[in-house]
């Protein structure tokens, strides 16, 4: 198989889909790996070391997306990218369709077979593809959010751990999940006052045990979600319905409540968002107010850190690709539960059931199809 290696063209995003240690195993499974030149820059890897490991340099993205039967990245197509697609494509990446209709036109219309990273779930219900970006951007918030909140940047002025003499500042995570732990972990460890609100009772006793009582732990409903927001200086929304439309637990109305300058990190953006006020932004814009609190919803987070984010990725993503490369990909869907999962659209199809039911469309299930 001839796999196809791209450079990230989204605002800032300078992660690869590939390392070299990745195209070293490919070449030694008897496949073909083209890179475009650069793709790697952004993650201090360079072409040197991508040709050492087996790999062939191509100048531009329209060669690599022309040439190659499986194209890896990792963020979801950009509209000058569009024009790339093509019937027979394997595209894996990130995509978090659902709050793309235009996208999910497009690779309908091309007939790309596209798999999502997202929503790869393993048999024990786990999505390892989405957790270690989920473990860098849960963590990476509280860091954004604590710059954010310095008065030089619009926030209140705000130190999160406090001094003492000085209450520490108030942090409100949305969501149990792995964004919401990573980011209770180095809220804590900054020593803020954590507040951590989920729906699942179950897991709110798993966190409370984790963290010995350093984490408050509410359950979610509107009352309980208006009252934290009150007193936050900090909001981090980690909330996760895998392949859907994220919910809006953040209303409108709740936002004259909360402190002037306050911040809110909603790293949730990719599926839409879970405040009602969000809109993507990027690492360029990434900021902005409503009634006087400030909104970063940065859509590709881990962006920020790309060295360590993309040998994050890789190390997740990597096995299923060499199962996709070596096995072809049918074979792979009917091998591997996971992989036939992770599959969003095939042959002008929408095969996974929560993108279809967020933009109201029809569905086929992959395995009729194959």
């Amino acid at each position: 198989m001839i796999i196809g290696v791209p450079r990230e063209v989204k605002d800032h995003e300078t992660r690869v889909g590939l390392v070299p240690s990745g195209v070293i195993a490919l070449v030694e499974a008897g496949h073909q790996v083209l890179v475009e030149a650069g793709a790697g820059k952004g993650s201090s890897i360079t072409d040197r070391e991508y040709e050492e490991a087996g790999a062939t340099l191509l100048a531009s993205a329209a060669e690599v997306w022309g040439r190659a039967d499986l194209v890896i990245k990792v963020k979801e197509p950009q509209p000058r990218e569009y024009g790339c697609l093509r019937p027979g494509l394997i595209l894996f990446t990130y995509l978090h369709l659902a709050p793309l209709p235009a996208l999910t036109d497009r690779l309908l219309e091309s007939g790309v077979t596209a798999i999502a990273y997202e929503t790869i779930r393993e048999k024990d219900g786990s999505l390892p593809l989405l957790t270690p970006m989920s473990e860098v951007a849960g963590r990476l918030a509280v860091q954004i959010g604590a710059v954010y909140l310095e008065a030089h940047n619009g926030g209140r002025g705000v130190l999160l751990g406090g001094v003492p003499g000085v209450a520490p500042g108030n942090v409100v995570i949305l969501g149990g999940g792995v964004v919401g732990v990573n980011a209770a972990k180095v809220a804590v460890g900054m020593g803020a006052h954590v507040t951590l609100i989920d729906k699942n009772v179950d897991r709110l006793r798993h966190i409370d045990d984790v963290f010995h009582g350093h984490v408050v732990t509410l359950a979610s409903n509107i009352w309980t979600i208006r009252e934290a927001l009150r007193h936050a200086d900090l909001v981090i929304g980690g909330v996760l319905v895998p392949g859907a439309s994220t919910p809006k637990l953040v209303r409108r109305d709740m936002l004259p409540l909360m402190k002037k300058g306050a911040v809110m990190v909603d790293v949730s953006i990719d599926q839409g968002g879970c405040f009602e006020t969000s809109h993507p932004t990027t690492h360029t814009d990434p900021v902005y107010y409503v009634d006087g609190v400030l909104h970063y919803c940065v859509s590709n987070m881990p962006a920020a850190v790309p060295h360590s984010s993309t040998l994050a990725l890789t190390n997740a993503t990597f096995p299923y690709l060499l199962a996709l490369a070596n096995l072809g990909f049918e074979a792979a869907c009917k091998a591997h539960r996971a992989i036939r999962e992770g599959v969003n659209t095939f042959q002008g199809h929408v095969t996974y059931p929560a993108v279809a039911e967020s933009q109201g469309r029809p569905w086929k299930e992959i395995s009729a199809l194959l």
